[in-house]
């Protein structure tokens, strides 16, 4: 058995032991509360580093109906910027200040297929900041093989940025072993760009350059990030 099977064992009994126990480890208290009232329309700058916010033409890919996004997620933002030398990148950010299965569901791997898209490659990777690596995955996918849109995306929950749903459980259960209901963010840029290499280089550019625009705090909160 290899390390990672060990781990994935280890987890799987930690959260059976958890779960027969879960009528006395019901959280309280949200996590969120300790956040103080900054929204992410406040946290994340319109201008950083080479990259510009413009006008949105045209709808990110968003396939959940409106209300449901409403009840899943507590804030959202869709915005476009542009860098100095032209090059587009489409940002999605949603938020919910209490995560529990149903926001796994919703991933790009599942929501781009939604509309219509194909996922033609998918890969887990570390971004690259001065501040430490954020784990994300990066994702190839096409609309009617005209369209290509590569993705990178992460997911957080509380303070911590997740690497896979067995990680995302794990927190889950220490935030609840300390009374509090984890918040949770997913955090998606893409472009539309047949080149990958050249767009995945702009996704990390603009992440890295981005997180060196704003507070330790709002890092933190968007990325996990602590240095």
């Amino acid at each position: 058995m290899n390390k990672q099977s060990i781990t994935a064992l280890i987890a799987a009994v930690f959260m059976s032991l958890t779960a027969a126990s879960a009528n006395h480890l019901r959280p309280t208290h949200y996590f969120s509360d300790t956040r103080g009232t900054r929204t992410l329309e406040k946290i994340v700058p319109a201008r950083f580093g080479t990259w510009q916010q413009q006008d949105l033409a045209g709808n990110i890919v968003n396939p959940q109906q409106q209300q449901l996004l409403g009840e899943l997620y507590s804030e959202q933002i869709n915005r476009a910027y542009v860098s100095a030398q032209g090059y587009r990148i489409m940002l999605s950010i949603a938020y919910g200040k209490n995560q529990n299965d149903s926001f796994q569901v919703h991933l790009p791997e599942i929501c781009y297929p939604a509309q219509g898209f194909q996922v033609l490659s998918n890969y887990r990777v570390n971004l690259d900041t001065d501040f430490g690596k954020i784990p994300a995955k990066q994702l190839k996918t096409t609309y009617q093989s005209q369209r290509i849109e590569p993705v990178t995306y992460w997911t957080t929950i509380g303070n911590y940025a997740v690497k896979s749903g067995t990680d995302k459980k794990l927190k889950e259960i220490e935030y609840a072993m300390k009374g509090e209901i984890a918040d949770g963010l997913l955090f998606r840029i893409s472009s539309l760009d047949p080149d990958l290499p050249r767009a995945f280089s702009a996704h990390q550019q603009f992440v890295s350059s981005m997180m060196a625009s704003i507070s330790a705090e709002d890092r933190l909160r968007l990325s996990g990030l602590t240095r």
